[in-house]
């Protein structure tokens, strides 16, 4: 796999290492919302999820990336292509960062930034496209950063402890620019 190296961050692959992680991260409650997660994972599935990580995007049609600190192989964050769809060449971006003291520190900006070049870049990709809360403005001035516009707004779209919630559509056009110009920002 190529390089994903920033300033200050890495991206690589998920391995077996990261079972306590992913699990720790797929199990958190507080990050359901985003996740569209309703039941919580057993090591079991997780183990079995991370034995088949490694398996093509063009097959497994997502790509899960751990955050990790340069100089460190513990992940702090997780970034994922999903719906992965090779014939209109479009996937899906989510991002989500352990911890307060990981975030706002840049993380997840450089993490976006790598994640974005390599979409445009080695995927080829014409676009990326992130669903967002609307209450969820850390997350929406993120995206909105580079260049993600929000092309709709679907009404009432999750229900989250009782309350129907709306969702921004964001997308990212590849307009065939230098895309390492993404990158120098960091």
């Amino acid at each position: 796999m190529v390089t994903l190296k920033g300033n200050d961050i890495y991206l690589r692959a998920l391995e077996p290492d990261d079972l306590e992680f992913v699990y720790a991260m797929e199990n958190d409650e507080s990050i359901w919302e985003v996740s569209n997660t309703q039941t919580p994972y057993s090591r079991f599935l997780i183990r079995q999820y991370l034995e088949n990580a490694q398996q093509d995007i063009y097959e497994a049609k997502q790509l899960r990336l751990a955050i990790c600190k340069n100089n460190h192989f513990e992940a702090i964050g997780l970034i994922d292509l999903f719906e992965f769809d090779p014939r209109n060449n479009k996937a899906g971006v989510g991002i989500v960062i352990q911890g307060m003291g990981n975030r706002k520190q840049n993380v997840g900006s450089e993490a976006l930034a790598l994640l974005i070049n390599y979409a445009f870049t080695h995927l080829n990709l014409h676009q990326l496209y992130a669903n967002i809360d609307e209450d969820n403005s850390a997350s929406k001035a993120l995206f909105s950063k580079f260049g993600f516009e929000c092309i709709g707004i679907k009404k009432d779209w999750n229900l989250v402890h009782g309350v129907y919630k709306d969702e921004g559509l964001y997308q990212l056009i590849n307009k065939k620019t230098d895309v390492s110009e993404l990158t120098q920002q960091f």
